[in-house]
């Protein structure tokens, strides 16, 4: 945790804050700080700035804020994943909310086992759980969107098409011919299969609905691997 990301419920006015319970603990078996000591903190989809520590004891520490600077800005990307193994998932989120996605979709896929959508890592209570480590990481502090899609041609057929207006979008593919671009830089949707890639009927709805086809060359790559070397192709992050 290299940022303090705080909600609402622990804002006492707009400069002071109390915290307890996780960030605490970190703060005081980790970071080693204590009365005096100061802290890189941040407002949930707020400002950043900087804490002194003003109070402190084993239940609770009290912050005194002074607000520097807004957040990072955002990696224009939406990313359209094949739901992963709930292990990976969780790593997955936490890299996204990392490098500065803000607009992931997860979707059903062939290769998507059923009981992977039964996972308790796909809770609202979860999801936030691993983007607030994600923010955590980068001290970014706007949370991401993720948006659950449990049939896939409803989605590709109804809502793709108006997901990818805004900018061109890739498909990474195992097969694909074309290499995927290097620093794009600008807006665009990219969707990522299961490792192994999309079905030849998925992979069709796809660039129907106008994606191009690419590969980070011939090894197939988990897709926890897989995502973060895509945008760190694509994005100076």
């Amino acid at each position: 945790m290299n940022w303090l990301l705080l909600d609402e419920q622990q804002m006492l006015d707009d400069t002071r804050a109390r915290v307890t319970g996780r960030q605490l603990q970190h703060t005081l078996d980790t970071l080693g700080s204590g009365i005096g000591s100061e802290l890189k903190v941040g407002r949930l989809n707020g400002r950043r700035g900087r804490a002194e520590i003003v109070g402190l004891d084993a239940q609770a520490m009290e912050l005194h804020i002074t607000w520097l600077s807004e957040a990072p800005p955002a990696l224009p990307c939406t990313l359209i994943l094949a739901l992963p193994r709930p292990k990976m998932l969780k790593r997955i989120l936490q890299t996204c909310a990392t490098m500065g996605i803000k607009n992931i979709y997860l979707i059903n896929a062939w290769k998507v086992e059923k009981s992977f959508w039964q996972s308790p890592w796909l809770t609202d209570e979860k999801i936030h759980e691993n983007l607030l480590l994600g923010l955590e990481q980068t001290g970014d502090t706007i949370l991401p969107s993720v948006h659950l899609r449990k049939l896939f041609k409803p989605f590709v057929e109804d809502e793709l098409p108006d997901i990818v207006k805004p900018g061109p979008a890739f498909l990474a593919h195992p097969d694909a011919t074309n290499a995927c671009p290097v620093a794009h830089n600008a807006p665009c949707s990219l969707a990522v299969g299961p490792e192994g890639g999309f079905t030849p009927y998925e992979a069709g709805k796809f660039i129907e609905a106008g994606f191009d086809a690419v590969s980070l060359g011939p090894r197939i790559l988990r897709v926890e691997t897989a995502v973060p070397a895509l945008l760190g192709r694509m994005y100076t992050v």
